[in-house]
């Protein structure tokens, strides 16, 4: 199962997401839930940095593992768009999870 941990401020902006393990719909290299993870979370981070110019800091590893942090103290119209792309990533991985919830799990942290 793949598990998505958002967790946010006490003001409620996402300040990091952290997403691993492998979905088990399919075999390896034709499972469309492994697949679309991967491509809403890195395709967020890099419309994160494409968009605004802020490369968060970011660790991959084995078995799908991705962590992301937003850095502090950024100006809020940058963080503002960070925050609607997060937010973005954060719908379209629940409809996901609707979808393939034995195979997703969405946590939030605060």
């Amino acid at each position: 199962m793949i598990r998505a941990t958002i967790n946010r401020t006490k003001s409620g902006r996402i300040q990091s997401f952290t997403i691993s393990g492998h979905a088990g719909y399919a075999a390896h290299g034709s499972d469309i839930v492994c697949a679309g993870v991967s491509t809403i979370s890195i395709g967020t981070v890099n419309s994160i940095i494409g968009l605004t110019g802020v490369t968060p800091d970011i660790e991959q590893g084995a078995d799908g593992f991705l962590r992301c942090e937003i850095p502090d103290n950024l100006p809020e119209e940058t963080q503002e768009k960070i925050q609607l792309l997060l937010e973005s990533m954060v719908i379209t991985l629940q409809s996901m999870e609707q979808e393939y919830g034995k195979h997703i799990k969405l946590t939030f942290k605060k």
